[in-house]
C-alpha cells in the first residue's frame, strides 16, 4: 500500500503530466487529451496513470518521427 496520500499521489501525477506536456512541446508536439487517468488515482494499491490522450494521423506520425530521432 502507498504510504501517500490520494491528494499527494494525484499531484505527483499532475506534475507528471506538466513534466511530459513541456517535453513534448520541447520537441513541437501538443497532446490535446494529455491528462492524468482520474480513476487510477482511486485504486490506492496501484499508481495513478497519465493518459496520453487521442491525437490525429498527422500528430501521431510527428511523434513517430520524434522518437525515432532520440532513439539514435
Amino acid at each position: 500500500m502507498s504510504t501517500m496520500s490520494r491528494s499527494q499521489r494525484i499531484a505527483d501525477a499532475e506534475s507528471a503530466v506538466s513534466e511530459v506536456r513541456e517535453a513534448f512541446e520541447a520537441a513541437g508536439i501538443v497532446l490535446p487529451s494529455l491528462r492524468v487517468d482520474l480513476p487510477s488515482c482511486a485504486d490506492e494499491s496501484t499508481r495513478p496513470r497519465i493518459d496520453l490522450g487521442r491525437c490525429n494521423v498527422d500528430l501521431a506520425r510527428k511523434l513517430a518521427s520524434v522518437l525515432r530521432g532520440c532513439a539514435r
